[in-house]
């Protein structure tokens, strides 16, 4: 039989999935935590991948690691890194993110080029601080890498390996065009102050980016979210809604989708996957759950006790900024405080509503880009909540598929390690996952409400 392995390197940990590689069961699991931060030192993934990975990576047949998108690696000539990792998270470089988009001459410009506009997330705004802000460290970089990249590298021994990394990973960088499938130089020579630093060579989703020092094939890789949708086999007219730390929404197309407030990536498959992300979902349950003193599985019963609107508390969730909106140095609010609301039942299920009002936004956005969503399936640690399936639905205004919790990441990474080892024209049929349906419980009417007092508050502060 036999056997691959999927890596999903997160921002939180890094999980380990081992398969039969004609079935897809899952075989073995393994996981490590990564440091907390929005600069984090590459070693550490790659630590916690070896903790993960002990005694289950040492006799696959092949290994594919998918991980989070835009982190900046920078390696000097001797591949050792000139400073610790920027994560997508970390919006220092917001600011320089504005001054490129302006530069190049505006939104319209950077979508015809790329098929994104840079945010501070983005691996070309990181690039950009750097260089005005760390010039010394800057004048040191020789090669610049994504965290998958970096993993994927050291898993086939580092050193002089040639970098890969993938075309979903690679759309994520600001300097990859989706629409051409190139890199532009000329946009990494801008950003970067003149400096051209060595990038990874970019491979189709079912090449082979070499071999382990044991012999197992190591596949291209992928970002999380593509490597999450590979495994999930969406289709037309499927909405992915995935609440981990940060949100996504996402769905798969196979035209490139060019609207400012959608990230036009590529996918894993040789398609696109366009995809609006925030930075407040799952933590958004976390820090409210922390405010009352109550663990996180308890925070279901708790918001349960207060009435869908929660009399018109509502909580704008921009806790560590936001994405979409492009709202970098924003902050989280709460309106509508009166005695009667302020009651910890009120705010458990403000939290909430707040947190999917967000992503109802990007459902939207994703709408007006010129998707057709039939069908919303809800993944991540916070689907894992009825209460949060149940008011998604409400919320949504469309029933929610929950598919069964599993690691979806390292899942879409063990398929393409399957898809790499067979060397077949498409994944391996693996069996799809297991869901449960969730109606929409209302006719409507609620959830609609719940969103336009949402919609005023934001307006009132923001004026979007």
């Amino acid at each position: 039989m036999a056997t691959v392995a999927g890596v999903d390197s997160s921002t939180q940990s890094c999980k380990v999935v081992v398969c039969d590689a004609d079935t897809g069961e899952v075989l073995a699991r393994g996981q490590a935590p990564h440091p907390d931060g929005t600069e984090v030192a590459p070693e550490a993934w790659w630590t916690a991948l070896q903790q993960a990975g002990e005694g289950l990576l040492d006799d696959v047949d092949a290994v594919s690691i998918a991980g989070q998108q835009h982190g900046l690696v920078a390696l000097d000539r001797s591949h050792r890194p000139v400073r610790d990792a920027l994560l997508w998270n970390d919006v220092r470089s917001a600011e320089a993110a504005d001054d490129l988009v302006a530069e190049l001459g505006g939104p319209q410009v950077w979508l015809d080029a790329v098929g994104s506009v840079p945010v501070a997330a983005f691996t070309v705004a990181k690039l950009r601080w750097m260089a005005d802000h760390e010039p010394e460290l800057a004048d040191r970089v020789a090669r610049v890498m994504l965290p998958h990249d970096y993993l994927t590298w050291r898993a086939r021994g580092g050193g002089d390996a040639v970098p890969t990394t993938d075309r979903s990973d690679a759309s994520g960088t600001g300097y990859w065009s989706a629409v051409e499938g190139r890199y532009r130089e000329d946009l990494l020579a801008n950003a970067f102050r003149g400096r051209t630093p060595e990038l990874p060579t970019v491979l189709e989703p079912s090449e082979i980016a070499g071999h382990t020092p044991s012999g197992a094939i190591v596949a291209a890789g992928a970002g999380d979210n593509a490597a999450a949708a590979l495994a999930l086999g969406i289709g037309d007219g499927d909405v992915v809604i995935s609440l981990g730390t940060s949100g996504t929404a996402f769905a798969r197309t196979s035209r490139l989708t060019t609207d400012p407030s959608v990230n036009g990536f590529a996918d894993a498959t040789g398609r696109f996957l366009p995809l609006v992300c925030t930075l407040n979902a799952a933590r958004v349950l976390e820090a409210m759950a922390t405010a009352l003193g109550i663990g996180i599985d308890e925070l279901d019963a708790l918001a349960r006790q207060a009435p869908p609107g929660a009399d018109g508390l509502v909580l704008l969730p921009y806790l560590s900024g936001e994405r979409t909106p492009n709202l970098p140095h924003a902050t989280g609010s709460l309106h509508g405080l009166r005695a009667e609301t302020m009651q910890p039942a009120h705010l458990a299920r403000a939290a909430v509503e707040g947190m999917l009002c967000n992503m109802a936004d990007a459902i939207d956005r994703l709408r007006a880009a010129g998707a057709t969503p039939r069908r919303v399936l809800l993944i991540g640690g916070a689907s894992r909540s009825a209460f949060v399936a149940e008011t998604a639905a409400q919320i949504f205004g469309a029933a929610v598929t929950v598919p069964e919790p599993e690691e979806y990441v390292a899942l879409g990474a063990a398929r393409q390690a399957a898809w790499a080892l067979r060397g077949v024209p498409e994944p391996p049929q693996w069996p799809p996952a297991a869901t449960a349906e969730i109606p929409v419980l209302e006719n409507g009417a609620v959830g609609s409400r719940i969103r336009s007092a949402y919609a005023q508050v934001r307006e009132s502060l923001y004026g979007i």
